[in-house]
């Protein structure tokens, strides 16, 4: 449970202008559609993935790092990774029974075989869409364990997009098609509750000395 009290103490340190901001972003956020990136060696990819899902306002990405380390890079990131939620995994494994256990069918994005085309994707069933390296692909558990397949469009020669525009090109549509439905996408109240609680301890520069001082005179 949210401490409304704790809250409402942080979010007077904000202007008003910036609490409408949240607000009016929060009202178009979803976990409806989460973002899995598997195994990105170049982590500016996996970076500019956040930015579109900050963008575009989906609330998770989940990042597998099973053979390459990385670390957000903020320059492409854009701060996005401040409102975001970022979740890491060690494994593919641990990464996809995560998701299925919180409701989400596992969609793997892949030119390369019969995939749904991106227009008739059905954007009303909790879906996490996973996206793989540049050159391999997803791994071949992802495609063992995938619900279903996903492809975008093309009429060139060329077989695939980075990593990075595919996202960008897919959680756009999925996400503009999602709020043309009936189906209860947005955060639930305590989700957005959350999220202002975190969001107004990220927009507060002194942070620590402020949570101290209020906690000491609690």
């Amino acid at each position: 449970m949210i401490d409304l009290d704790y809250l409402n103490y942080l979010e007077d340190f904000l202007t008003e202008k910036r609490k409408e901001r949240f607000q009016k972003v929060l009202n178009n956020r979803t976990n409806h559609f989460t973002i899995a990136v598997e195994d990105v060696f170049q982590f500016h990819n996996t970076s500019a993935v956040m930015r579109s899902c900050e963008v575009f306002g989906i609330q998770e990405i989940n990042i597998v790092e099973q053979r390459f380390g990385k670390n957000i890079d903020k320059e492409i990131a854009m701060g996005a990774q401040k409102w975001v939620d970022i979740n890491k995994f060690e494994n593919i494994s641990n990464c996809i029974q995560t998701l299925k256990s919180k409701g989400y069918h596992i969609i793997a994005t892949t030119p390369h075989n019969d995939s749904c085309l991106l227009q008739e994707f059905d954007v009303t069933k909790k879906s996490a869409l996973f996206f793989g390296t540049e050159k391999e692909g997803l791994s071949q558990e992802v495609m063992e364990q995938a619900d279903g397949f996903l492809k975008i469009p093309m009429v060139g020669f060329t077989e695939s997009l980075n990593i990075s525009v595919s996202a960008a090109i897919i959680i756009q549509d999925i996400t503009t098609r999602l709020r043309q439905t009936n189906v209860n996408w947005k955060l639930s109240e305590d989700e957005t509750l959350e999220k202002r609680l975190l969001w107004a301890k990220n927009s507060i520069k002194d942070i620590k000395r402020i949570e101290e001082r209020y906690f000491s005179e609690k």
